[in-house]
C-alpha cells in the first residue's frame, strides 16, 4: 500500500508520496514513488505511483528510457500538453499490464495507478489521475486534490480546510498532517515523505524535500496538531444524554 497526493492550487501544484513498500510483514522496504521528467525552461512533469511495485517500476523505467529519444509512443518530452503526457502514461500502463497481468494474477493484484502533475511552456499547470485501465481524469478548482493508494485517513483534513486559493505553504502543512494521519492508522504507509512545491510558471523542481520519520519539523507539526485538537475538543460542550 502507499499514499500519494496531488493538489492543484492557484499559485501552483503540490505533489507528495510516501516511500514504504512491502511484500509481507517481514519484507518492508523504502522506495521512491515520485519521478520527475524535466527539460529546462520547457517542461516539468512529476509522476507519483501507487499499486503493484513491479508494474509501477516497469512503467516509470519505460518512460525514463524513452525520454528524449524521439519515441512517439512513450517520449514525454514530445508531449504537446499534460493531457498528451497522461495519454502516453496510460498507454504505457496498458502495454505493461497486457504483457504481465496474466502471469501476476495467480500471486496478487498487478494493477497500478498514477498522478501526473506539472506544466509545459505555453499552458497552465495541470494535474491528472491515471487509473489502472489507462484512462484518466483532471483536477479542477472544484476538485483541487487527487489521491491514490490509501486515501481515506488523510482525506478529512483536506476536505475541511483545503481550498483552491490556499497558499503553497499552508497546503504543505495540510499535506504533512494528511500523511501523518494516514501513517498513524495504516502501517503500510510510511516515511520518508517526498514533497514537491511547484510554483506556477517556474518549470523547475526547486522546492523538493524528503521528510524522514524523525524529522524535527514533522515532529513539531504532529505534536502541535495533537495538542491543538485536544484543546478544541476539551472546550466543546458534552452532549445531552
Amino acid at each position: 500500500m502507499t499514499y500519494c497526493l496531488g493538489i492543484l492550487l492557484e499559485r501552483g501544484l503540490l505533489l507528495a508520496s510516501d516511500s514504504r513498500t512491502n511484500a509481507g510483514v517481514d519484507q518492508i522496504a523504502t522506495v521512491s514513488k515520485l519521478a520527475i521528467f524535466a527539460t529546462p525552461d520547457e517542461r516539468l512533469m512529476t509522476v507519483l505511483s501507487a499499486g503493484n511495485l513491479a508494474t509501477t517500476q516497469a512503467v516509470i523505467s519505460a518512460l525514463r528510457q524513452a525520454y528524449g529519444t524521439g519515441d512517439m509512443q512513450r517520449d514525454l518530452a514530445l508531449s504537446g500538453s499534460l493531457f498528451d503526457a497522461a495519454q502516453k502514461i496510460g498507454d504505457c500502463l496498458r502495454d505493461v499490464l497486457a504483457r504481465e497481468a496474466s502471469f501476476v494474477h495467480p500471486y496478487g493484484d498487478p494493477s497500478a495507478s498514477f498522478l501526473l502533475g506539472g506544466q509545459i511552456r505555453g499552458e497552465d499547470r495541470r494535474l491528472f489521475q491515471i487509473y489502472s485501465a489507462g484512462n484518466f481524469m483532471e483536477a479542477s478548482e472544484r476538485t483541487p486534490f487527487l489521491q491514490i493508494g490509501e486515501t481515506k485517513y488523510g482525506k478529512p483534513i483536506l476536505d475541511r480546510l483545503l481550498r483552491h486559493d490556499t497558499s503553497l505553504e499552508e497546503a504543505a502543512k495540510l499535506t504533512l498532517l494528511s500523511f501523518d494521519a494516514t501513517m498513524r492508522s495504516n502501517l503500510s504507509v510510511g516515511a520518508p515523505i517526498d514533497l514537491l512545491l511547484y510554483e506556477n510558471g517556474s518549470l523547475e523542481a526547486q522546492r523538493l524535500r524528503s521528510f524522514d520519520e524523525g524529522d524535527a519539523y514533522l515532529t513539531q507539526l504532529r505534536e502541535g496538531y495533537a495538542e491543538g485538537l485536544t484543546r478544541i475538543v476539551n472546550a466543546l460542550p458534552p452532549p445531552e444524554l
